[in-house]
């Protein structure tokens, strides 16, 4: 757990860090910022999706697992209770886009090869190389999160924390519950989520991209199944 923790430990300072900044930063430069974190999201998530669809097993099941993900998150209606929350506890009405800023930064730092590839490695063969690395990442992401959006960025450090703490636990548990066909479908699921973010940083479009989060499970319930039906 030590890599987690490092990782944890730098998006706390970055979000430090960069909340000092932000009080310095004028409203258009923070405009500008907008747009280029949109950008980056995009990239980001495109190049998670195609780098990982060749690779899956089962061409249709991140269709599937969109399509019944977002059917359920809208019923639940996450996208606008997680808003609600974080909006009620901004300071004054300033920080109106942290909860759009809180939600792309979570996808970011949480759906990547290194994140969740990360913990899985570290906890099988006690290398945590691929964690440093993503903490330096998430060192600087952190910083711009914070210089645009203030302070309580830092409120993704916990769900990055229990994200990673949970994929250590299970392969710490079975090395071979957590399996590459598997990973693959997330990241294609998982970057189609960070596309939509970024989308909604360019203003181009609202995709409510947190109800879509229960697409995640998807695969992991069709996984799981599969290795049931198996035995």
């Amino acid at each position: 757990m030590v890599g987690t923790i490092v990782n944890t430990c730098t998006i706390v300072i970055g979000s430090v860090l960069g909340s000092i900044v932000n009080r310095g930063v004028k409203e258009k430069y923070k405009k500008a910022i907008y747009t280029t974190l949109g950008l980056a999201c995009l990239a980001i998530g495109l190049n998670a999706t195609i780098s990982h669809l060749p690779k899956s097993q089962y061409p249709v099941l991140f269709v599937v697992s969109l399509a019944l993900g977002a059917a359920l998150g809208t019923w639940i209606d996450i996208d606008a209770r997680f808003h609600r929350l974080v909006d009620k506890y901004s300071k004054d009405g300033k920080d109106a886009q942290l909860s759009n800023g809180l939600s792309t930064a979570i996808l970011l730092y949480c759906i990547g090869p290194l994140s969740m590839l990360g913990p899985v490695v570290s906890a099988i063969n006690g290398d945590n190389t691929f964690l440093y690395t993503n903490a330096t990442l998430d060192l600087v992401s952190s910083l711009i999160f914070a210089s645009t959006y203030g302070i309580g960025m830092i409120l993704a450090a916990p769900v990055l924390f229990c994200w990673q703490g949970a994929f250590y636990l299970i392969a710490s548990i079975s090395s071979t519950a957590i399996s590459e066909a598997l990973m693959d479908e997330l990241l294609i699921v998982g970057g189609l989520m960070i596309v939509a973010s970024g989308l909604s940083l360019l203003e181009l479009k609202d995709c409510k991209t947190l109800n879509i989060l229960p697409s995640l499970f998807i695969p992991i319930i069709w996984f799981g199944a599969k290795a049931l039906v198996g035995m």
